[in-house]
């Protein structure tokens, strides 16, 4: 996971361009203070969708707003080609190799043990699984050859496979929607977690929901953040979506309700947060990214780096990223201060700006609703997945043909793409696929 941002140095002085050397504090021509951070674009805001829902659900107004009250439209993700962290449109065919994640990024200090580790989840990715009526009946199968029968030592008796600890590799699959999540192969646990649900509307059409949280390595307790942020947003959205909230809001109180669940783990039983400011310094924290299925839209929302694709059934189409980084590189991006691939090389690319913890930022959850035009996968993912498939359509070629009919499959297969790529950091993907009952207009 990507460390917190703490300072940034630049490139070259904002102000007057005058080339700087490190450590400089000031610029020798025009006294810049070059300890100053820029400031991040605005948002897109978070408002009610003015195009309305087709079918019988109506929605109130969603009341929230991020850093604007300004109307967002819509949109379909037709209308998105792949961008860059800053907006800039990214060219169709396949960039440049996409590049490995910081290897080896400090822990917290309760983590227990540092040096080279064994890895204990095998290779969630098998060539062909056994047939599901081969699969003992009974009893747990292991999750490398996917049909033998795991002993009471831990082994599968077929293939001989130590079998993961319970977190370093889960899998669910729930109707339409799966998730994996896996330890990777350099991190000595898993500090991903994630939530998938559905429920129904007041109307009783379905809602579908995939949450999934990235802990923040450099503080402390990063896998007990993640694993509260993403069931305080799961169950916020379990309640709200039924009562008819708009989903757009209600994704906006989901993640201001697992935020309150990360601050938590920070407060001492019987003490206020104010207390001990120092205390906080190395609060847990963790980043949050979600999607929402629900009448006819897709609303998804984040805080941190962690992202949302949208690839279509058709690969006709062009796939497209859905969410913006919170990131020390995004934001060198979107200020003009580098160019993408400057800041993707720096050591600092992955400094996370915005996060979930007592000791963040003012919160500002970004939200963002769309209404697909043609079927298609959304994929939701950890950095350490993206890492691996940076621009959407390196995402898309990652994805299997069959992932829409088979998401579980696809997620696993997802997994395996990051293992391959040297697997440096924990990986959780999330797949909902995006059916359309009838074409809308502009669909092809």
């Amino acid at each position: 996971m990507s460390q917190i941002h703490q300072k940034a140095s630049l490139p070259g002085c904002p102000s007057c361009e005058e080339p700087l050397e490190s450590g400089d504090l000031f610029c020798g021509a025009c006294g810049y203070d070059l300890s100053a951070v820029p400031t991040p674009p605005g948002d897109r805001p978070t408002v009610a969708i003015t195009v309305p829902a087709q079918g019988p659900v109506e929605w109130p107004p969603a009341s929230e707003t991020d850093s604007s009250d300004l109307p967002a439209p819509t949109h379909r993700p037709a209308d998105l080609p792949g961008v860059d962290s800053g907006g800039t449109p990214l060219p169709a065919e396949d960039g440049p190799a996409v590049r490995h994640d910081e290897p080896d990024a400090p822990e917290g200090a309760d983590q227990g043990g540092t040096g080279d580790f064994e890895l204990a989840a095998p290779d969630p990715r098998a060539a062909e699984h056994a047939a599901a009526g081969a699969a003992p009946a009974g009893g747990k199968v292991c999750v490398a050859c996917r049909s033998g029968r795991v002993d009471t030592d831990g082994y599968c008796e077929n293939c001989g496979h130590a079998q993961p600890r319970e977190r370093d590799h889960m899998e669910q699959e729930l109707g339409s929607v799966a998730a994996v999540s896996d330890r990777g192969l350099r991190h000595h646990r898993n500090e991903d977690a994630f939530a998938v649900s559905s429920t129904a509307l007041p109307d009783g059409s379905p809602a579908v929901v995939a949450i999934v949280c990235d802990g923040v390595s450099s503080a402390t307790r990063p896998d007990e953040a993640s694993a509260a942020a993403a069931g305080a947003a799961n169950e916020s959205l379990l309640e709200s979506l039924p009562q008819g909230t708009h989903p757009q809001q209600a994704m906006h109180e989901a993640i201001l309700a697992a935020s309150e669940a990360v601050n938590a783990l920070a407060q001492e039983p019987g003490q206020a947060l104010e207390h001990d400011q120092h205390r906080h310094q190395n609060a847990p924290a963790c980043t949050l990214v979600g999607a929402i299925m629900a009448g006819g839209l897709l609303v998804v929302g984040w805080v941190g780096d962690s992202r949302v694709y949208w690839v279509p059934e058709d690969r006709a189409h062009a796939p497209a990223r859905l969410t913006e980084d919170d990131s020390w590189a995004a934001q060198m991006v979107a200020t003009g201060l580098m160019n993408e691939a400057e800041a993707y090389a720096d050591e600092r690319a992955h400094a996370i700006t915005g996060w979930l913890g007592a000791d963040a930022y003012e919160l500002e959850p970004h939200t963002s609703s769309f209404k697909p035009d043609r079927p298609g996968l959304v994929v939701v993912c950890t950095d350490g997945l993206w890492n691996y498939a940076e621009a959407p359509a390196q995402m898309a070629a990652a994805v299997p043909p069959d992932a829409f009919e088979r998401p579980l499959h696809g997620a696993q297969v997802l997994v395996g793409h990051a293992l391959d790529g040297g697997g440096h950091d924990n990986v959780t993907v999330a797949l909902l696929p995006f059916a359309v009952t009838a074409p809308g207009a502009g669909s092809a």
